[in-house]
């Protein structure tokens, strides 16, 4: 694979891409780079913040020695210097010491899942087969964004796949366990969304009482059990 393309992002921040696609063999380098730079964190980076396939470094221009500004030209400098001097070695290989496993209990259908039948229907499955598939299957939280604490989740079996509504619900409740195209995420909170809504969970995605708010993390292994499951209508082949 390349290495990594360094680029500014704005005047106190690095962005480091490390492809272009939606693709689960690049999140997890991303994964792997952000656990090196963690354990190399040095008091001027702020914040690591991994995407699908990039990841930006947030950076306290405070925080450098001013004797170093002067040796050198500016923070983002000193910033990518340090950067190169850390993709030295290959990516491949290194990853966390250990990710975690979420268990994620959910309600299938019903008035908690609303979009389950025609999700099933769209899957070719009975409502029973889609639930066990998507229950099936191993997540990989990929990076948080759209809101606080939600989880884009990569893994979805190819045959679940299917497109946002054409029309977003002004209002998806907290909790709510949804389908956007390739992807699975849950709602941490009441917003409006366009993602399919097969399920529901009643853990608390995000609680700024909590010492970590988010109760996933980019990197996490994520499972759902279903608790419930509804089928409303006819569905399947």
């Amino acid at each position: 694979m390349s290495a990594p393309i360094i680029e500014p992002l704005g005047e106190a921040a690095l962005l480091l891409r490390l492809g272009e696609r939606i693709e689960l063999g690049v999140n997890r380098r991303v994964h792997a780079l952000a656990a090196r730079l963690q354990a190399r964190r040095p008091p001027w980076l702020r914040e690591i913040v991994p995407a699908y396939a990039s990841l930006a470094l947030h950076l306290d221009p405070q925080a450098f020695d001013s004797n170093a500004l002067d040796r050198e030209s500016d923070p983002l400098a000193i910033a990518e210097a340090w950067l190169q001097d850390a993709l030295k070695d290959p990516l491949e290989g290194f990853a966390p010491a250990s990710s975690r496993m979420v268990e994620i209990p959910v309600r299938y259908g019903g008035e908690h899942g609303p979009d389950l039948d025609a999700f099933a229907r769209h899957a070719g499955l009975s409502v029973a087969q889609a639930v066990e598939r998507h229950c099936a299957v191993e997540y990989t939280v990929a990076m948080l964004g759209f809101a606080p604490g939600f989880p884009y989740l990569l893994g979805l079996d190819p045959a679940l796949q299917m497109p946002r509504l054409a029309t977003p619900r002004v209002k998806v409740p907290a909790g709510s366990v949804a389908i956007g195209g390739e992807q699975t995420g849950i709602y941490p909170r009441e917003s409006p969304g366009g993602w399919r809504i097969i399920g529901h969970t009643a853990l608390t995605l995000f609680d700024t009482a909590r010492r970590s708010p988010s109760l996933l993390q980019p990197g996490d292994r994520v499972r759902f059990l279903a608790t419930e499951v509804i089928a409303t209508g006819a569905a399947g082949a």
